[in-house]
Protein backbone atom coordinates (compact mmCIF):
# COMPACT_ATOMS: atom_id res chain seq x y z
CA UNK A 1 0.00 0.00 0.00
CA UNK A 2 1.32 3.06 -0.73
CA UNK A 3 1.87 5.87 1.71
CA UNK A 4 0.30 9.16 0.61
CA UNK A 5 1.15 12.47 0.88
CA UNK A 6 -2.21 13.99 3.53
CA UNK A 7 -3.29 16.33 0.98
CA UNK A 8 -3.35 14.04 -1.59
CA UNK A 9 -5.92 11.35 -0.13
CA UNK A 10 -8.04 13.49 2.81
CA UNK A 11 -11.31 13.35 2.49
CA UNK A 12 -12.80 16.57 3.16
CA UNK A 13 -15.36 15.77 5.85
CA UNK A 14 -17.90 18.13 7.35
CA UNK A 15 -20.14 17.98 10.28
CA UNK A 16 -22.81 16.25 8.52
CA UNK A 17 -20.71 13.63 6.82
CA UNK A 18 -19.51 12.78 10.68
CA UNK A 19 -22.76 12.98 11.83
CA UNK A 20 -23.74 9.87 9.48
CA UNK A 21 -21.08 7.80 10.82
CA UNK A 22 -21.80 8.39 14.35
CA UNK A 23 -25.50 7.77 13.62
CA UNK A 24 -24.58 4.19 11.76
CA UNK A 25 -22.20 3.67 14.62
CA UNK A 26 -24.72 4.12 17.07
CA UNK A 27 -27.10 1.64 15.50
CA UNK A 28 -24.68 -0.66 14.82
CA UNK A 29 -23.82 -1.47 18.42
CA UNK A 30 -27.32 -1.06 19.38
CA UNK A 31 -27.99 -3.99 17.19
CA UNK A 32 -24.95 -5.80 18.96
CA UNK A 33 -27.11 -5.29 22.39
CA UNK A 34 -30.31 -6.58 20.89
CA UNK A 35 -28.65 -9.62 19.88
CA UNK A 36 -27.23 -10.03 23.05
CA UNK A 37 -30.92 -10.83 24.18
CA UNK A 38 -31.26 -14.05 22.56
CA UNK A 39 -28.17 -15.42 23.29
CA UNK A 40 -28.70 -17.82 25.46
CA UNK A 41 -26.28 -20.73 24.19
CA UNK A 42 -23.39 -21.50 22.87
CA UNK A 43 -25.59 -22.35 19.75
CA UNK A 44 -27.13 -18.83 20.08
CA UNK A 45 -24.40 -17.04 20.16
CA UNK A 46 -22.26 -19.42 16.82
CA UNK A 47 -24.81 -20.35 14.89
CA UNK A 48 -27.90 -18.18 15.49
CA UNK A 49 -30.31 -21.15 17.11
CA UNK A 50 -30.68 -21.80 13.66
CA UNK A 51 -33.41 -19.94 13.38
CA UNK A 52 -32.84 -17.11 10.21
CA UNK A 53 -35.42 -16.68 7.60
CA UNK A 54 -33.80 -16.96 4.25
CA UNK A 55 -33.80 -13.48 3.03
CA UNK A 56 -32.02 -12.28 6.06
CA UNK A 57 -29.62 -14.88 5.79
CA UNK A 58 -29.59 -14.37 1.70
CA UNK A 59 -28.49 -10.54 2.33
CA UNK A 60 -25.72 -11.32 5.12
CA UNK A 61 -24.47 -14.20 2.81
CA UNK A 62 -23.26 -11.87 0.13
CA UNK A 63 -23.06 -8.76 2.47
CA UNK A 64 -20.29 -11.21 4.18
CA UNK A 65 -18.76 -11.30 0.94
CA UNK A 66 -18.54 -7.54 0.55
CA UNK A 67 -15.61 -6.89 2.71
CA UNK A 68 -11.56 -5.69 1.64
CA UNK A 69 -12.19 -8.42 -1.09
CA UNK A 70 -14.78 -6.76 -3.21
CA UNK A 71 -14.60 -3.47 -2.63
CA UNK A 72 -10.97 -2.03 -2.51
CA UNK A 73 -9.68 -5.26 -4.50
CA UNK A 74 -12.57 -5.39 -7.22
CA UNK A 75 -12.42 -1.42 -7.86
CA UNK A 76 -8.57 -1.71 -8.24
CA UNK A 77 -9.11 -4.73 -10.63
CA UNK A 78 -11.55 -2.31 -12.58
CA UNK A 79 -8.77 0.32 -12.90
CA UNK A 80 -6.22 -1.99 -13.73
CA UNK A 81 -8.13 -4.46 -15.95
CA UNK A 82 -11.12 -3.32 -16.79
CA UNK A 83 -13.96 -5.74 -17.43
CA UNK A 84 -12.24 -8.82 -17.66
CA UNK A 85 -12.97 -7.92 -13.96
CA UNK A 86 -16.29 -9.15 -14.25
CA UNK A 87 -15.21 -12.51 -14.51
CA UNK A 88 -14.49 -13.06 -10.97
CA UNK A 89 -18.73 -12.21 -10.34
CA UNK A 90 -20.03 -13.87 -13.25
CA UNK A 91 -18.09 -17.25 -14.05
CA UNK A 92 -16.35 -17.12 -10.41
CA UNK A 93 -19.02 -16.87 -8.40
CA UNK A 94 -22.53 -17.04 -9.68
CA UNK A 95 -22.76 -21.17 -10.82
CA UNK A 96 -20.64 -21.81 -7.44
CA UNK A 97 -23.40 -19.90 -5.73
CA UNK A 98 -26.17 -21.93 -7.44
CA UNK A 99 -23.84 -25.45 -6.94
CA UNK A 100 -23.37 -24.86 -2.59
CA UNK A 101 -27.23 -24.04 -2.49
CA UNK A 102 -28.55 -27.28 -4.96
CA UNK A 103 -26.17 -30.05 -4.40
CA UNK A 104 -24.13 -29.05 -1.15
CA UNK A 105 -26.57 -27.71 1.56
CA UNK A 106 -28.63 -30.39 1.83
CA UNK A 107 -25.22 -32.33 3.05
CA UNK A 108 -23.99 -29.32 6.02
CA UNK A 109 -27.71 -28.07 6.91
CA UNK A 110 -29.10 -32.44 6.64
CA UNK A 111 -25.88 -33.41 8.37
CA UNK A 112 -26.92 -30.67 11.58
CA UNK A 113 -23.42 -30.40 11.56
CA UNK A 114 -21.85 -26.72 13.43
CA UNK A 115 -19.36 -26.17 10.77
CA UNK A 116 -17.67 -26.98 7.81
CA UNK A 117 -14.65 -29.07 9.30
CA UNK A 118 -16.90 -30.89 11.55
CA UNK A 119 -18.26 -32.29 8.28
CA UNK A 120 -15.04 -33.17 7.27
CA UNK A 121 -14.74 -35.38 10.50
CA UNK A 122 -17.79 -37.10 9.98
CA UNK A 123 -16.62 -37.97 6.14
CA UNK A 124 -12.78 -38.35 7.07
CA UNK A 125 -11.97 -38.86 11.00
CA UNK A 126 -9.95 -36.59 13.15
CA UNK A 127 -6.98 -35.99 11.26
CA UNK A 128 -8.27 -34.26 8.62
CA UNK A 129 -10.92 -32.65 10.73
CA UNK A 130 -7.86 -30.97 12.45
CA UNK A 131 -6.02 -30.02 9.24
CA UNK A 132 -8.96 -28.25 8.13
CA UNK A 133 -9.84 -26.67 11.26
CA UNK A 134 -6.29 -24.92 11.78
CA UNK A 135 -5.91 -24.09 8.40
CA UNK A 136 -9.16 -22.25 7.87
CA UNK A 137 -8.79 -20.39 11.58
CA UNK A 138 -5.49 -19.23 10.15
CA UNK A 139 -6.97 -18.07 6.37
CA UNK A 140 -9.96 -16.46 8.34
CA UNK A 141 -7.21 -14.48 10.37
CA UNK A 142 -5.43 -13.71 7.73
CA UNK A 143 -8.62 -12.35 5.57
CA UNK A 144 -9.46 -10.59 8.54
CA UNK A 145 -6.78 -8.56 8.83
CA UNK A 146 -6.85 -7.81 4.93
CA UNK A 147 -10.13 -6.34 6.12
CA UNK A 148 -8.93 -4.50 8.82
CA UNK A 149 -6.25 -2.70 6.56
CA UNK A 150 -8.71 -1.62 4.19
CA UNK A 151 -10.46 0.12 7.16
CA UNK A 152 -8.02 1.32 8.44
CA UNK A 153 -6.79 3.00 5.54
CA UNK A 154 -10.23 4.87 4.95
CA UNK A 155 -9.70 6.13 8.42
CA UNK A 156 -6.62 7.60 7.50
CA UNK A 157 -8.06 9.38 4.95
CA UNK A 158 -11.04 10.57 6.88
CA UNK A 159 -9.02 11.63 10.06
CA UNK A 160 -5.30 11.54 9.24
CA UNK A 161 -4.66 9.06 11.74
CA UNK A 162 -1.89 6.93 11.86
CA UNK A 163 -2.33 3.20 9.78
CA UNK A 164 -1.55 1.73 13.30
CA UNK A 165 -4.19 3.70 15.37
CA UNK A 166 -6.39 3.14 12.80
CA UNK A 167 -6.32 -0.82 12.85
CA UNK A 168 -6.75 -1.10 16.04
CA UNK A 169 -9.65 1.27 16.48
CA UNK A 170 -11.44 -0.40 13.67
CA UNK A 171 -11.10 -3.63 15.00
CA UNK A 172 -12.73 -2.46 18.58
CA UNK A 173 -15.73 -1.62 16.99
CA UNK A 174 -16.07 -4.47 15.45
CA UNK A 175 -15.28 -6.73 18.30
CA UNK A 176 -17.67 -4.48 20.48
CA UNK A 177 -21.08 -5.81 18.31
CA UNK A 178 -19.37 -9.24 17.63
CA UNK A 179 -18.54 -9.91 21.33
CA UNK A 180 -22.00 -8.84 22.26
CA UNK A 181 -24.72 -10.58 20.28
CA UNK A 182 -22.57 -13.33 18.47
CA UNK A 183 -23.43 -14.44 14.90
CA UNK A 184 -27.37 -12.76 15.00
CA UNK A 185 -25.30 -9.15 15.78
CA UNK A 186 -23.19 -9.59 12.90
CA UNK A 187 -25.95 -10.71 10.28
CA UNK A 188 -28.46 -8.65 11.21
CA UNK A 189 -25.68 -5.86 10.79
CA UNK A 190 -24.76 -7.06 7.60
CA UNK A 191 -28.33 -7.07 6.11
CA UNK A 192 -28.24 -3.43 7.29
CA UNK A 193 -24.65 -2.88 6.00
CA UNK A 194 -25.26 -4.36 2.91
CA UNK A 195 -28.19 -1.65 2.15
CA UNK A 196 -25.63 0.87 3.41
CA UNK A 197 -22.74 -0.02 0.89
CA UNK A 198 -25.09 -0.07 -2.70
CA UNK A 199 -26.45 3.24 -1.19
CA UNK A 200 -22.61 4.24 -0.76
CA UNK A 201 -21.23 3.29 -3.97
CA UNK A 202 -24.05 3.98 -6.61
CA UNK A 203 -23.23 7.88 -6.04
CA UNK A 204 -19.78 6.98 -7.32
CA UNK A 205 -21.56 5.09 -10.33
CA UNK A 206 -23.99 7.78 -11.31
CA UNK A 207 -21.55 11.34 -10.49
CA UNK A 208 -18.63 9.02 -12.04
CA UNK A 209 -21.00 8.12 -15.33
CA UNK A 210 -22.33 12.04 -15.65
CA UNK A 211 -19.08 12.83 -15.83
CA UNK A 212 -17.64 10.74 -18.37
CA UNK A 213 -20.70 11.41 -20.56
CA UNK A 214 -22.34 7.43 -19.78
CA UNK A 215 -21.11 4.27 -21.21
CA UNK A 216 -20.26 5.95 -24.49
CA UNK A 217 -18.07 8.38 -22.91
CA UNK A 218 -16.58 5.47 -21.28
CA UNK A 219 -15.69 3.85 -25.03
CA UNK A 220 -14.57 6.47 -26.29
CA UNK A 221 -11.79 7.66 -23.57
CA UNK A 222 -10.48 4.25 -23.08
CA UNK A 223 -7.49 4.65 -25.41
CA UNK A 224 -6.61 0.10 -24.63
CA UNK A 225 -10.25 -1.50 -26.04
CA UNK A 226 -9.21 -4.60 -24.70
CA UNK A 227 -9.61 -2.94 -21.35
CA UNK A 228 -13.71 -2.86 -22.06
CA UNK A 229 -14.00 -7.05 -23.12
CA UNK A 230 -14.13 -9.37 -20.48
CA UNK A 231 -12.13 -12.21 -22.65
CA UNK A 232 -9.73 -13.03 -23.17
CA UNK A 233 -8.42 -11.58 -20.11
CA UNK A 234 -4.51 -11.44 -20.48
CA UNK A 235 -3.74 -9.16 -18.47
CA UNK A 236 -5.73 -10.42 -15.82
CA UNK A 237 -4.22 -14.07 -15.77
CA UNK A 238 -0.74 -13.13 -16.99
CA UNK A 239 -0.61 -15.43 -19.78
CA UNK A 240 -0.07 -13.76 -23.41
CA UNK A 241 -1.77 -17.15 -25.22
CA UNK A 242 -5.37 -16.20 -25.60
CA UNK A 243 -6.60 -19.80 -25.64
CA UNK A 244 -4.56 -20.41 -22.78
CA UNK A 245 -5.66 -17.27 -20.72
CA UNK A 246 -9.23 -18.81 -21.31
CA UNK A 247 -8.56 -21.94 -20.16
CA UNK A 248 -6.94 -20.58 -16.60
CA UNK A 249 -9.74 -17.94 -16.37
CA UNK A 250 -12.33 -20.95 -16.66
CA UNK A 251 -10.29 -23.42 -14.82
CA UNK A 252 -8.68 -21.77 -12.61
CA UNK A 253 -11.01 -19.06 -11.46
CA UNK A 254 -14.66 -20.64 -12.64
CA UNK A 255 -13.63 -23.82 -11.32
CA UNK A 256 -10.77 -24.16 -8.80
CA UNK A 257 -11.29 -21.08 -6.73
CA UNK A 258 -14.38 -20.18 -7.07
CA UNK A 259 -16.18 -23.40 -5.93
CA UNK A 260 -13.15 -23.96 -3.61
CA UNK A 261 -13.80 -20.55 -2.04
CA UNK A 262 -18.04 -20.41 -2.38
CA UNK A 263 -18.52 -24.20 -1.45
CA UNK A 264 -16.21 -24.86 1.51
CA UNK A 265 -15.59 -21.25 2.83
CA UNK A 266 -17.31 -21.58 6.21
CA UNK A 267 -17.80 -17.72 6.77
CA UNK A 268 -20.14 -17.33 3.76
CA UNK A 269 -21.58 -20.92 4.63
CA UNK A 270 -22.14 -20.29 8.49
CA UNK A 271 -24.81 -17.93 7.03
CA UNK A 272 -26.96 -20.60 5.35
CA UNK A 273 -26.22 -23.00 8.27
CA UNK A 274 -28.25 -20.48 10.31
CA UNK A 275 -31.61 -20.73 8.38
CA UNK A 276 -34.58 -21.90 10.06
CA UNK A 277 -34.88 -24.97 7.84
CA UNK A 278 -33.50 -27.57 4.75
CA UNK A 279 -35.46 -24.80 2.14
CA UNK A 280 -34.06 -21.65 3.42
CA UNK A 281 -30.81 -22.95 3.70
CA UNK A 282 -30.50 -24.41 -0.10
CA UNK A 283 -31.78 -20.21 -0.82
CA UNK A 284 -29.42 -18.65 1.08
CA UNK A 285 -27.25 -18.47 -1.51
CA UNK A 286 -29.39 -18.48 -4.45
CA UNK A 287 -31.36 -15.20 -2.99
CA UNK A 288 -27.44 -13.62 -2.80
CA UNK A 289 -26.34 -14.43 -6.06
CA UNK A 290 -29.19 -12.11 -7.72
CA UNK A 291 -27.42 -9.14 -5.94
CA UNK A 292 -23.72 -10.41 -6.57
CA UNK A 293 -24.98 -10.69 -10.13
CA UNK A 294 -25.80 -6.75 -10.60
CA UNK A 295 -23.29 -5.81 -7.94
CA UNK A 296 -20.67 -5.03 -10.67
CA UNK A 297 -22.20 -1.87 -12.21
CA UNK A 298 -21.21 -0.53 -8.73
CA UNK A 299 -17.90 -1.68 -8.05
CA UNK A 300 -16.13 -2.94 -11.52
CA UNK A 301 -17.36 0.45 -13.04
CA UNK A 302 -16.54 3.25 -10.76
CA UNK A 303 -12.68 1.24 -11.19
CA UNK A 304 -12.80 1.90 -15.16
CA UNK A 305 -13.87 5.38 -14.43
CA UNK A 306 -11.51 6.48 -12.00
CA UNK A 307 -8.75 5.28 -14.33
CA UNK A 308 -10.09 7.89 -16.96
CA UNK A 309 -10.57 11.18 -14.87
CA UNK A 310 -8.53 10.56 -11.53
CA UNK A 311 -4.79 12.11 -12.53
CA UNK A 312 -2.88 10.44 -10.50
CA UNK A 313 -4.74 7.24 -11.29
CA UNK A 314 -4.49 7.85 -14.93
CA UNK A 315 -0.74 8.59 -14.39
CA UNK A 316 -0.43 4.88 -12.67
CA UNK A 317 -2.34 3.62 -15.69
CA UNK A 318 -0.16 5.06 -18.06
CA UNK A 319 2.86 3.56 -16.16
CA UNK A 320 4.02 6.25 -14.34
CA UNK A 321 4.59 5.77 -10.49
CA UNK A 322 5.75 8.97 -9.25
CA UNK A 323 2.54 10.27 -7.99
CA UNK A 324 2.67 7.54 -5.27
CA UNK A 325 -0.85 6.08 -5.55
CA UNK A 326 -1.24 2.48 -6.09
CA UNK A 327 -4.59 0.54 -7.37
CA UNK A 328 -5.82 0.17 -3.99
CA UNK A 329 -6.70 4.07 -3.48
CA UNK A 330 -8.92 4.55 -6.39
CA UNK A 331 -12.23 4.75 -3.85
CA UNK A 332 -10.88 7.42 -1.76
CA UNK A 333 -9.42 8.95 -4.96
CA UNK A 334 -12.74 8.83 -6.25
CA UNK A 335 -14.56 10.24 -3.16
CA UNK A 336 -12.17 13.31 -2.99
CA UNK A 337 -12.86 13.75 -6.51
CA UNK A 338 -16.83 13.59 -7.37
CA UNK A 339 -18.52 13.11 -3.81
CA UNK A 340 -19.97 16.62 -2.16
CA UNK A 341 -20.30 16.80 1.56
CA UNK A 342 -23.42 14.92 2.76
CA UNK A 343 -22.86 12.02 -0.20
CA UNK A 344 -19.20 11.90 1.07
CA UNK A 345 -20.98 10.96 4.45
CA UNK A 346 -22.74 8.45 3.35
CA UNK A 347 -19.84 6.77 0.89
CA UNK A 348 -17.47 6.77 4.06
CA UNK A 349 -20.48 4.84 6.37
CA UNK A 350 -20.59 2.53 3.80
CA UNK A 351 -16.51 1.71 2.76
CA UNK A 352 -16.41 1.33 6.82
CA UNK A 353 -19.88 -0.85 6.99
CA UNK A 354 -18.12 -2.71 4.19
CA UNK A 355 -14.99 -3.45 5.30
CA UNK A 356 -16.46 -4.61 9.25
CA UNK A 357 -18.89 -6.91 7.28
CA UNK A 358 -16.19 -8.56 5.99
CA UNK A 359 -14.07 -8.45 9.50
CA UNK A 360 -17.50 -9.51 11.52
CA UNK A 361 -18.27 -12.35 8.79
CA UNK A 362 -14.33 -13.91 9.40
CA UNK A 363 -14.24 -13.41 13.14
CA UNK A 364 -17.82 -15.52 13.86
CA UNK A 365 -16.43 -18.32 11.73
CA UNK A 366 -13.11 -17.92 13.39
CA UNK A 367 -14.81 -18.37 16.87
CA UNK A 368 -17.60 -21.44 15.88
CA UNK A 369 -14.36 -23.45 14.21
CA UNK A 370 -12.25 -22.39 17.47
CA UNK A 371 -14.68 -22.98 20.04
CA UNK A 372 -16.18 -26.60 18.29
CA UNK A 373 -13.91 -27.98 16.59
CA UNK A 374 -10.51 -27.03 18.11
CA UNK A 375 -11.18 -26.19 22.01
CA UNK A 376 -14.50 -28.50 22.06
CA UNK A 377 -12.71 -31.78 20.25
CA UNK A 378 -9.36 -31.74 21.26
CA UNK A 379 -8.54 -29.15 24.45
CA UNK A 380 -11.25 -29.54 26.50
CA UNK A 381 -13.94 -31.85 26.18
CA UNK A 382 -18.09 -32.53 27.88
CA UNK A 383 -17.82 -29.08 29.85
CA UNK A 384 -21.32 -27.80 30.38
CA UNK A 385 -22.28 -24.98 27.34
CA UNK A 386 -22.18 -22.30 28.83
CA UNK A 387 -18.26 -22.63 29.30
CA UNK A 388 -18.34 -23.02 25.75
CA UNK A 389 -20.47 -19.66 25.50
CA UNK A 390 -17.76 -18.22 27.27
CA UNK A 391 -14.60 -19.37 25.12
CA UNK A 392 -16.43 -18.14 21.98
CA UNK A 393 -16.67 -14.86 23.30
CA UNK A 394 -12.91 -15.03 24.30
CA UNK A 395 -12.22 -16.63 20.72
CA UNK A 396 -13.74 -13.19 19.28
CA UNK A 397 -11.47 -10.92 21.35
CA UNK A 398 -8.26 -13.63 20.32
CA UNK A 399 -9.35 -13.11 16.93
CA UNK A 400 -9.54 -9.59 16.57
CA UNK A 401 -6.54 -9.50 18.36
CA UNK A 402 -4.60 -11.92 15.78
CA UNK A 403 -6.28 -9.81 12.86
CA UNK A 404 -4.48 -6.59 14.04
CA UNK A 405 -1.22 -8.08 13.31
CA UNK A 406 -2.12 -9.52 9.80
CA UNK A 407 -3.21 -6.45 9.21
CA UNK A 408 0.31 -5.01 8.40
CA UNK A 409 1.18 -8.65 6.48
CA UNK A 410 -1.56 -7.34 4.48
CA UNK A 411 -0.17 -3.77 4.29
CA UNK A 412 3.25 -5.22 3.49
CA UNK A 413 2.30 -7.87 0.69
CA UNK A 414 -0.50 -6.19 -0.27
CA UNK A 415 1.67 -4.20 -2.88
CA UNK A 416 -0.78 -2.07 -5.98
CA UNK A 417 -3.64 -4.09 -5.91
CA UNK A 418 -4.61 -6.34 -2.72
CA UNK A 419 -6.80 -8.45 -4.80
CA UNK A 420 -3.43 -10.07 -5.97
CA UNK A 421 -2.69 -10.89 -1.78
CA UNK A 422 -6.41 -11.96 -1.53
CA UNK A 423 -6.41 -14.80 -4.11
CA UNK A 424 -3.09 -16.46 -3.15
CA UNK A 425 -4.60 -16.68 0.16
CA UNK A 426 -8.04 -18.65 -1.51
CA UNK A 427 -5.22 -20.86 -3.61
CA UNK A 428 -3.70 -21.58 -0.40
CA UNK A 429 -6.92 -22.37 1.77
CA UNK A 430 -9.87 -23.32 -0.47
CA UNK A 431 -8.60 -25.35 -3.35
CA UNK A 432 -7.68 -28.00 -2.25
CA UNK A 433 -10.05 -28.55 0.20
CA UNK A 434 -12.57 -27.98 -2.24
CA UNK A 435 -10.79 -30.91 -4.10
CA UNK A 436 -10.75 -33.24 -0.67
CA UNK A 437 -14.40 -32.28 -0.51
CA UNK A 438 -15.87 -33.00 -4.26
CA UNK A 439 -13.99 -36.50 -4.13
CA UNK A 440 -15.01 -37.51 -1.13
CA UNK A 441 -18.75 -36.86 -1.63
CA UNK A 442 -18.98 -38.21 -4.79
CA UNK A 443 -16.62 -41.13 -4.26
CA UNK A 444 -17.22 -43.82 -1.05
CA UNK A 445 -14.21 -45.88 -1.79
CA UNK A 446 -12.04 -42.50 -0.02
CA UNK A 447 -10.59 -43.16 2.74
CA UNK A 448 -9.60 -40.85 5.97
CA UNK A 449 -6.07 -41.01 4.98
CA UNK A 450 -6.38 -39.79 1.72
CA UNK A 451 -8.26 -37.19 3.32
CA UNK A 452 -5.73 -35.45 5.15
CA UNK A 453 -2.80 -36.33 2.98
CA UNK A 454 -4.07 -34.98 0.18
CA UNK A 455 -5.50 -31.67 1.87
CA UNK A 456 -1.48 -31.38 3.31
CA UNK A 457 -0.25 -31.67 -0.28
CA UNK A 458 -2.41 -29.52 -2.12
CA UNK A 459 -2.08 -26.68 0.73
CA UNK A 460 1.95 -27.27 0.10
CA UNK A 461 1.44 -27.25 -3.89
CA UNK A 462 -0.50 -24.02 -3.94
CA UNK A 463 2.56 -21.91 -1.61
CA UNK A 464 5.26 -23.49 -3.21
CA UNK A 465 3.68 -21.76 -6.68
CA UNK A 466 3.19 -18.44 -4.44
CA UNK A 467 6.53 -18.37 -3.13
CA UNK A 468 8.11 -18.76 -5.95
CA UNK A 469 6.62 -16.39 -7.90
CA UNK A 470 6.43 -13.27 -5.68
CA UNK A 471 9.04 -10.76 -6.11
CA UNK A 472 8.94 -9.95 -2.27
CA UNK A 473 10.37 -13.16 -1.57
CA UNK A 474 13.69 -12.33 -4.19
CA UNK A 475 12.92 -16.29 -5.78
CA UNK A 476 10.77 -15.49 -8.80
CA UNK A 477 11.38 -18.74 -10.65
CA UNK A 478 7.92 -18.22 -12.11
CA UNK A 479 7.36 -14.40 -13.92
CA UNK A 480 3.80 -14.36 -13.91
CA UNK A 481 1.95 -10.85 -13.48
CA UNK A 482 -1.50 -9.93 -12.16
CA UNK A 483 -3.49 -12.71 -10.69
CA UNK A 484 -2.07 -15.73 -13.04
CA UNK A 485 0.39 -16.72 -10.17
CA UNK A 486 -3.03 -17.39 -7.60
CA UNK A 487 -5.23 -19.36 -11.17
CA UNK A 488 -2.18 -21.38 -11.65
CA UNK A 489 -1.68 -22.00 -7.91
CA UNK A 490 -5.04 -22.69 -7.66
CA UNK A 491 -5.15 -25.46 -10.59
CA UNK A 492 -2.11 -27.16 -9.52
CA UNK A 493 -3.49 -27.54 -5.42
CA UNK A 494 -6.91 -29.21 -7.13
CA UNK A 495 -5.19 -31.39 -9.00
CA UNK A 496 -2.60 -32.72 -7.17
CA UNK A 497 -5.15 -32.60 -3.80
CA UNK A 498 -7.38 -34.95 -6.64
CA UNK A 499 -4.40 -37.54 -7.65
CA UNK A 500 -2.51 -37.53 -4.45
CA UNK A 501 -5.73 -38.29 -2.89
CA UNK A 502 -6.36 -41.32 -5.47
CA UNK A 503 -2.87 -42.89 -5.03
CA UNK A 504 -3.38 -42.99 -0.91
CA UNK A 505 -7.19 -44.39 -1.15
CA UNK A 506 -5.97 -47.18 -3.40
CA UNK A 507 -3.50 -48.68 -0.62
CA UNK A 508 -5.76 -47.29 2.43
CA UNK A 509 -8.60 -48.97 4.19
CA UNK A 510 -12.31 -46.59 3.44
CA UNK A 511 -14.84 -46.41 6.13
CA UNK A 512 -17.53 -48.87 6.06
CA UNK A 513 -20.71 -47.58 3.70
CA UNK A 514 -22.58 -47.48 7.37
CA UNK A 515 -20.94 -44.30 8.85
CA UNK A 516 -21.19 -42.39 5.10
CA UNK A 517 -25.00 -42.25 5.03
CA UNK A 518 -25.71 -38.08 4.96
CA UNK A 519 -22.13 -37.68 3.62
CA UNK A 520 -21.72 -39.30 0.22
CA UNK A 521 -24.11 -38.81 -2.43
CA UNK A 522 -24.65 -42.26 -3.01
CA UNK A 523 -25.36 -43.36 0.13
CA UNK A 524 -27.93 -40.49 1.34
CA UNK A 525 -31.39 -41.28 0.44
CA UNK A 526 -33.22 -38.92 -1.73
CA UNK A 527 -35.68 -37.79 1.04
CA UNK A 528 -32.98 -36.38 3.22
CA UNK A 529 -31.44 -33.93 0.75
CA UNK A 530 -35.39 -32.61 0.49
CA UNK A 531 -36.44 -29.52 1.39
CA UNK A 532 -40.28 -29.14 2.22
CA UNK A 533 -42.64 -27.01 0.47
CA UNK A 534 -45.28 -26.50 3.07
CA UNK A 535 -45.56 -23.83 5.51
CA UNK A 536 -43.35 -20.64 5.42
CA UNK A 537 -41.78 -22.75 2.81
CA UNK A 538 -44.67 -23.30 0.22
CA UNK A 539 -44.78 -21.62 -3.26
CA UNK A 540 -43.48 -22.14 -6.66
CA UNK A 541 -41.24 -18.74 -6.28
CA UNK A 542 -39.36 -20.10 -3.37
CA UNK A 543 -38.18 -23.67 -5.63
CA UNK A 544 -34.40 -23.34 -4.94
CA UNK A 545 -34.44 -24.86 -8.39
CA UNK A 546 -36.07 -21.95 -10.04
CA UNK A 547 -34.25 -19.32 -8.21
CA UNK A 548 -31.00 -21.04 -9.47
CA UNK A 549 -32.14 -21.32 -12.54
CA UNK A 550 -33.05 -17.81 -13.14
CA UNK A 551 -29.98 -16.42 -12.07
CA UNK A 552 -27.92 -18.57 -14.03
CA UNK A 553 -29.97 -17.26 -17.13
CA UNK A 554 -29.69 -13.62 -15.89
CA UNK A 555 -25.34 -13.97 -15.51
CA UNK A 556 -25.72 -15.58 -19.29
CA UNK A 557 -27.91 -12.61 -20.65
CA UNK A 558 -25.11 -10.27 -18.88
CA UNK A 559 -22.47 -12.23 -20.32
CA UNK A 560 -24.02 -11.17 -23.92
CA UNK A 561 -24.06 -7.65 -22.86
CA UNK A 562 -21.01 -6.39 -21.49
CA UNK A 563 -18.49 -9.98 -21.90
Amino acid sequence: MSVLAEADLRLDAGPIDYALLVIYFVVVLGIGVMARRSVSSSLDFLLSGRSLPAWVTGLAFISANLGALELMGMTANGAQYGMATVHYYWIGAIPAMVFLGLVMMPFYYGSKVRSVPEFMLRRFGKPAHLVNAISFAVAQILIAGINLFALAVIIDALLGWPLPVSICVAALVVLAYTALGGLSAAIYNEVLQFFVIVAALAPLTIVGLIKVGGWQGIVEKVTDQEQLSAWPAAELTGIDHPVWSVIGLVFGLGFVLSFGYWTTNFAEVQRAMSAKSMSAAKRTPIIGAYPKALIPAIIIIPGIIAALIVPEMAQLKAGDTSSGVAYNDVLPLLMRDLLPNGILGIAITGLLASFMAGVAANVSSFNTVFTYDLWQDYIKKDRPDEYYLRIGRLATVGACVLAIGTAFIAAALGGSNIMDYIQALFSFFNAPLFATFILGMFWKRMTPTAGWVGLLAGTFTAIFIYVVSEPSFGIELLELPGQGASFLGAGLAFVVDIVVSVAVTMVTRPKPDSELVGLVYSLTPKKDRAHSTTGEDAGWYRSPALLGGGVLALTTVLYFIFG
